[in-house]
């Protein structure tokens, strides 16, 4: 794996001059990689769009609302046809009033679960949303470097407009960072150059977006 260092600019002009800036140290052309970062929910990770395969925020929302439809519909047939016997003693109107009435309650169930609040997050789903919560948009610049290079790379990258400097392990080949993950938090550096807690390490092979 490779040692690479990397920021975030606002334009690519910033991102040129700070990578001129890093040929004058001594870096070389192909160990520099500036790509621009699309908007979360615009990588087009699956066939119809999108970055996900479901909204982390919707987990267990389908079973809420088939139980809450189920128990509320049961309520809803008997208070049908509860209603319907008051009026008929013909079975045939008792068992549609139950049947409005089923469907009438299981429909406001499943409305009433999934329109509610969320509960709020363990400290576990708190971490990985965390981990997960992916990249701002804009022009990254990335950086293969050495460990003996890296603050002198880190300090150029922020003297030239560069913010979110991170420190990553990852795949380099062809002048390029292979497996950069937008998805990804940064494993950011403070200006000490350690980096700092909660980030993670890229893990996706696919090529930047």
């Amino acid at each position: 794996m490779s040692l690479i260092v990397a920021a975030r600019f606002q334009t690519f002009d910033e991102a040129e001059g700070a990578a001129r800036a890093l040929k004058e140290i001594g870096i070389m052309e192909d160990a520099l990689h500036t790509f621009f970062v699309n908007p979360p929910g615009s990588h087009d990770r699956y066939p119809l769009g999108g970055d996900r395969a479901h909204d982390p925020d919707s987990a267990g929302a389908p079973f809420g609302a088939v139980s809450a439809g189920a128990v509320v519909g049961l309520i809803g047939a008997i208070v049908g046809g509860v209603l319907a016997l008051g009026f008929t003693d013909s079975l045939l109107p008792i068992i549609a009033g139950a049947g409005v009435g089923a469907y009438i309650g299981s429909l406001i169930g499943a409305v009433f679960v999934l329109g509610r609040k969320r509960p709020r997050r363990s400290l576990q789903e708190a971490r990985d949303a965390k981990v997960n919560q992916g990249r701002a948009s804009g022009v990254m610049l990335a950086v293969h470097t050495s460990p003996e290079q890296q603050k002198a790379v880190a300090d150029i990258l922020r003297s030239k407009g560069g913010v979110e400097v991170e420190r990553a392990h990852g795949r380099w080949e062809d002048g390029k960072w292979r497996d950069f993950d937008p998805l990804v938090t940064p494993n950011l550096e403070q200006q000490g150059g350690q980096p700092v807690s909660g980030g993670v390490r890229p893990r996706m092979g696919s090529d930047p977006l």
